[in-house]
């Protein structure tokens, strides 16, 4: 990948198209500029969009922005796809200093535009993590510009309509290098992106550990730092082991309350009144959550933001996960010591419903009244 000088104080290179100034681009983007003129009008032949998983696929380009602590995000750049460098003692190796997004986008109803979802939920989520891990953050407005380009640049990996879509990787990271225990010196703020397809292919099984904890009160449960990931890492393969999709985390105080997936937030169906575990800093609030509470209302369901506990899946007509890479998924069963419960699933199901509302208006299928979709 080449080395992208942006800082603070600016950068040699502009991003692939011309900034909202109108300066005029460097000579070294005027190729990558025609690469991606060209590659827009290709497609990626080497992808079967039918099989497409879940899988990090190497696209074209990353845009790459840098910043020294205490400062603030100026100019960033797309460079081409690569590996990056970082020392041994950066902040982020060493005491995982970074945080990480995750959103979409899609091809519109007519094929040719492209379409993001509440991007701006994502870049606000990014600063309020960023301020939880001492970092600088990007604005929203440079976040979504840095979003924007990047999807541009490797548009030809968004796949067509009902067969995908483009995941986007937001990533930003102490990069500088730090020896004691202490904020890195330098961040950088990185995006790439790979097409992707269906998160779970099979019906879903979860199973309840009560015994490991994903997140406690006054850690980083909320936000979306990289080290609240690896440490599940353990449960879930033992949970897969044992024949189930994932594993739910109960809190780690009482040890009766649901919280959430590996990687996803859960919602409890009874009746009218849909039921998700409430988010005070150990449950991370999910854009997607967020968006289908807002969605149920609007189709007259009752959804209650509280403490759920353990014993209401015993009594539940259905469990739904929601995520941005799972969208909204019904949960088949979920098993908690030996005990196996059985929910609804299927077309007529609530999850289904929902699932349907939310991602006709990802997709550009029915009318955005609520404007959530950014076209890129």
């Amino acid at each position: 990948m080449e080395r992208s000088s942006a800082s603070c104080s600016g950068s040699r290179f502009d991003t692939a198209r011309s900034d909202e100034d109108g300066a005029d681009i460097p000579n070294i983007q005027i190729s990558l500029v025609r690469s991606i003129n060209r590659s827009d009008e290709e497609c990626a032949d080497m992808i079967n969009w039918d099989e497409l998983g879940f899988a990090s696929v190497q696209t074209d380009f990353i845009y790459v922005m840098k910043c020294s602590l205490d400062q603030k995000f100026s100019t960033g750049a797309l460079n081409r796809y690569g590996n990056i460098e970082l020392s041994p003692s950066s902040g982020v190796l060493n005491y995982g200093q970074g945080l990480f997004e995750g959103l979409k986008a899609y091809r519109n109803t007519e094929g040719d535009g492209i379409l993001l979802f509440r991007p701006e939920e994502n870049a606000l989520r990014m600063q309020v993590g960023a301020e939880r891990m001492c970092m600088p953050s990007p604005s929203v407005e440079q976040f979504i510009h840095a979003v924007k380009q990047t999807v541009l640049a490797n548009k030809r990996w968004v796949p067509p309509q009902g067969k995908g879509s483009l995941y986007i990787r937001p990533l930003l990271m102490g990069s500088g290098a730090v020896l004691g225990l202490a904020p890195a010196p330098e961040y950088t703020f990185l995006v790439f992106v790979s097409p992707v397809g269906t998160y779970f292919k099979e019906s879903i099984h979860l199973v309840v550990k009560d015994e490991v904890h994903r997140a406690f009160p006054g850690g980083t449960g909320g936000v979306k730092a990289i080290s609240n990931y690896a440490p599940v890492f353990k449960a879930q393969k033992q949970a897969k082991s044992e024949g189930f999709t994932d594993v739910i985390y109960l809190d780690s105080v009482q040890h009766k309350y649901l919280e959430e997936a590996s990687a996803c937030n859960l919602f409890v169906v009874k009746g009218n009144v849909i039921s998700t575990p409430i988010t005070m800093g150990t449950i991370l609030p999910g854009i997607t959550r967020k968006s289908v509470i807002e969605i149920a209302r609007d189709h007259e369901y009752q959804v209650e933001e509280r403490l759920v506990a353990l014993e209401e899946l015993f009594d539940a007509d259905e469990v739904f996960c929601t995520g941005t890479a799972i969208v909204v998924a019904s949960v088949d069963s979920i098993t908690y010591q030996g005990q196996r419960i059985q929910f609804k699933t299927g077309d007529n199901s609530v999850s289904q419903q929902l699932y349907k509302v939310l991602t006709s208006i990802q997709m550009g299928l029915a009318k955005d009244d609520k404007n959530w979709t950014v076209e890129v």
